[in-house]
């Protein structure tokens, strides 16, 4: 088996995502850019070739195909469940786009937030821009909703989302700010199995292990509830150094609560319930 099969067969291997999140937009303009995602072969390429470094070379968890299907399902859940909410969204609006313009931005950040990781791992934000640019340059023309200004106009939006994913840049519209906390919320133990059969006893390893479930729904007091199930105590490192780490100055603090639950019944739980 070649190395880029073993990364691609890896990276779908014992993954799971909240279903609730996998559902169809009703918005004609989103699905026409998915499906458009799904068929080109030098974006999906760049989802398979960009889990090498971090996995085959870093020992790192999975930043491939499954990570970015997970992201860009809770980013839009997290869209859906916002719009709900009332909370407004910035990005396409102060560029004179179109309402149904955000959902596009959220969609394609989400997609091809990671693609620097071909380049490397370390810094893999600021490598991904160049190399999201000319991916939009090529791909947001075939886009028959898309004159020159407005390919412009959206490239610039998706490009900020990507570079504010994972770097010290604070997101400056709503739509990035969905895209840095959806990266945090792929957060299951499944997803830290790699380096965890590789032999890595960290503490973030372990305590990725302990995160059984994570579920996005509609909240009383605020628009989103993350509901995250740990099998024990470990969990709660990873939602305050991940999670919580991303919401901070995403611009969607005020808006997204998160509740920890221990599901274990074995009579030893440390935290039964914590909000973060």
């Amino acid at each position: 088996m070649s190395e880029t099969e073993d990364t691609e067969q890896s990276d779908d291997e014992g993954r799971a995502y909240d279903p609730q999140a996998d559902h169809a937009f009703p918005d004609e303009r989103l699905n026409e850019v998915l499906e458009f995602v799904e068929n080109d072969p030098e974006i999906q390429t760049y989802l398979r070739a960009q889990n090498v470094n971090p996995v085959n070379r870093k020992g790192y968890n999975d930043h491939g195909r499954k990570h970015i299907e997970i992201v860009r399902n809770r980013a839009l859940s997290l869209y859906d469940l916002l719009k709900r909410g009332d909370v407004e969204f910035n990005g396409a609006s102060q560029q004179g786009l179109e309402e149904a313009d955000e959902s596009v931005i959220v969609a394609l950040a989400a997609t091809i937030h990671d693609i620097g990781h071909v380049v490397h791992r370390d810094e893999h934000a600021y490598w991904s821009i160049p190399l999201a640019a000319d991916l939009l340059d090529r791909i947001l023309p075939e886009f028959g909703f898309y004159d020159t200004e407005e390919v412009v106009r959206v490239k610039g939006e998706v490009l900020h989302a990507i570079l504010c994913h994972h770097t010290e840049e604070d997101p400056l519209t709503t739509e990035a700010g969905v895209v840095r906390v959806a990266d945090a919320l792929d957060m299951e133990k499944g997803r830290s199995r790699m380096p965890y059969e590789k032999g890595g006893r960290g503490i973030d390893t372990v305590s990725s292990q302990a995160i059984q479930r994570v579920t996005l729904m509609q909240g009383d007091a605020v628009p989103v509830l993350v509901e995250i199930e740990m099998l024990n105590a470990a969990g709660v490192y990873q939602v305050d150094n991940l999670l919580k780490a991303k919401l901070r100055d995403s611009g969607l603090e005020d808006d997204i609560r998160i509740i920890a639950v221990n599901i274990r019944e074995d009579g030893n739980q440390l935290v039964e319930r914590v909000e973060l």
